[in-house]
């Protein structure tokens, strides 16, 4: 019996068979991952919605991802290749699933990113893949010299074959992780998303036929492709440079990034500039790269654009190997999302040179984590709590800055103050906006963070964090946002980007705040005075900033 890929023969479609395949596309990749939320057990999952869902054709383009996590594109485009390339297409069978997350041999972009792929069939052949990614908050207290002290590199293996899960694949995934149950019920979660997504193919294919559908899945690559391009010829030719430094915690000093942003006609192509890779897990592998640039060029020239590989067509990225923003084997990659973010608004400052109004200035440029490990006292388990702050998000040439959100290719949700403290054994004393903390402007920028955790057993907490040197830029003469800050109780030492806490213990994270826009002279005074009523600057910060005397 031979399994071939589908391959879309050219059919003359009506634009609204188009749409409605369309939408009908979107609402899988919804379901499947509303599916996966619903039915996982993790904290990161269930509450954070640290995950996301996509649906690629037989080819291994993207037809369409879920409003999920910007970055987890970057494992999903690198995953199908590889399966393809380290398994026969011709030996697949309905009901094979694949589980893969190296960031060197899986696809992936860092260990933690676990993805399920599987191949849809119909009428015998493989017409599209569904895939779903769930952070597994499991690799902590590990070191990040390199990937090998990261977790668990999975390839691109069957977990199930024609259906029937691979015992011993699954049992060497579990035997690697500190809180293997949360893992088997996340996987079992995904492993549900998944057949959602193939059935709703399935019948989507049943429903108008599978030529149908996919000549519709190819056009709406094609329209994407005519949409980036539209967008991109209506900004002005022209080549701009950027320049900002990175400073995650891991690194004592301040490394400098840059990009060269040139468009001719309707194409646009990004040249990145960055130090050799580090041994610290702030790299970034290409495929991190690429799904930052689509996320970011989308978000400027079109936010209508469809989520799909014809977007990219327009688009040339290119970083040296090697680099921070283009590494290789074996450079760590557990933290890339430091690098991401600090790219994503790197870019943001070159289009600001050629289309101010359509760019935000630079918002807090990180995502703020905690990540905690200890070991109950009842029975001696192991347990993990992963956990991200928003923070400054830049202000716009119109609005101010938006508060302590998250920005750019991180969107997880916040967890409750309520699960965290019945769920694991910390309480947070305080969760607050940081006044004075966004750029002074005409439209001011977004304020950052501050929790205050404290410890009721022992346990050690792991921080990134960026922005404590440098500051978020602003735009058109508005101010930066604050700097990030990690802030230490009694007795409690914080070593590099690591502290352990003692029962009774409490320690804080300060995320940045973001740049403003507009010099702070033309702020009107009726919103200085409303933001000093609000608590968003102290009074000191009026008179010192705007000339305002509250």
């Amino acid at each position: 019996m031979s399994h071939a890929i589908a391959e879309a023969k050219p059919a003359a479609l009506d634009p609204i068979t188009v749409e409605v395949i369309g939408a009908a596309l979107s609402s899988i990749v919804e379901e499947t991952g509303e599916a996966l939320i619903r039915a996982s057990y993790s904290t990161n999952i269930k509450e954070r919605r640290d995950c996301s869902t996509a649906l690629f054709n037989a080819a291994g383009e993207t037809l369409c991802q879920a409003e999920h996590i910007p970055i987890h594109l970057g494992s999903f485009i690198g995953i199908i290749p590889q399966i393809m390339r380290k398994h026969r297409v011709e030996d697949m069978r309905p009901g094979d699933v694949f589980v893969g997350n190296d960031a060197y041999e899986g696809g992936g972009t860092h260990l933690p990113d676990i993805v399920l792929a599987e191949p849809i069939f119909f009428e015998n052949r493989i017409v599209a893949w569904t895939v779903n990614l769930a952070h597994h908050s499991d690799f902590a207290d590990r070191g990040h010299a390199h990937i090998y002290q990261e977790g668990l590199r999975i390839p691109p293996v069957r977990l199930y074959r024609e259906g029937v899960l691979q015992e011993d694949v699954q049992n060497l995934i579990l035997l690697n992780c500190q809180v293997p149950h949360e893992r088997l019920s996340d996987l079992r979660a995904q492993m549900a998303a998944n057949r959602v997504g193939v059935q709703r193919f399935q019948a989507l294919c049943a429903k108008y036929g599978v030529e149908t559908v996919l000549g519709a899945a190819a056009e709406l690559l094609n329209y994407a492709e005519r949409k980036m391009r539209a967008g991109i010829a209506a900004l002005p030719d022209g080549s701009w440079i950027f320049k900002d430094v990175f400073d995650p915690i891991d690194i004592p000093d301040s490394m400098p990034f840059a990009v060269k942003v040139t468009i001719r006609g309707d194409s646009m192509s990004l040249d990145f500039d960055a130090p050799d890779q580090r041994r610290a897990g702030i790299n970034m592998t290409y495929t991190a790269l690429l799904a930052t640039v689509y996320y970011i060029v989308k978000s400027v020239v079109d936010p209508t654009i469809l989520p799909n590989a014809g977007l990219a067509r327009p688009l040339t990225v290119t970083a040296r190997k090697g680099s921070i923003l283009n590494c290789e084997h074996p450079a760590a990659v557990n933290g890339r999302l430091a690098a991401c973010q600090r790219v994503s608004d790197l870019i943001l400052g070159a289009i600001s040179q050629a289309a101010p109004e359509r760019v935000t200035a630079c918002s807090n440029s990180i995502c703020t984590v905690a990540s905690f490990i200890g070991q109950r006292k009842e029975d001696g388990a192991l347990w993990v709590y992963l956990e991200t702050m928003g923070g400054g998000n830049g202000a716009r040439h119109n609005k101010d800055g938006l508060d302590g959100v998250h920005v750019h290719t991180t969107n997880t949700s916040n967890l409750p103050v309520e699960a965290l403290e019945i769920e694991y054994p910390l309480t947070l004393l305080r969760y607050e906006l940081v006044q004075d903390s966004g750029g002074t402007g005409r439209f001011r920028g977004g304020m950052g963070l501050r929790r205050v955790y404290r410890a009721d057993e022992d346990c050690l907490v792991r921080v990134d964090i960026g922005r404590l040197r440098s500051r978020s830029w602003g735009l058109q003469g508005g101010g930066a946002g604050s700097n990030g800050a990690v802030e230490c109780g009694p007795g409690v030492t914080f070593n590099g980007s690591t502290a352990a806490l003692k029962a009774g213990q409490w320690f804080a994270i300060v995320s940045p705040g973001a740049g403003a826009y507009g010099p702070p002279q033309q702020r009107p005074a009726e919103a200085v005075a409303r933001d000093v009523a609000e608590g968003v600057i102290s009074a000191a910060h009026a008179k010192d900033a705007y000339g305002f005397n509250a």
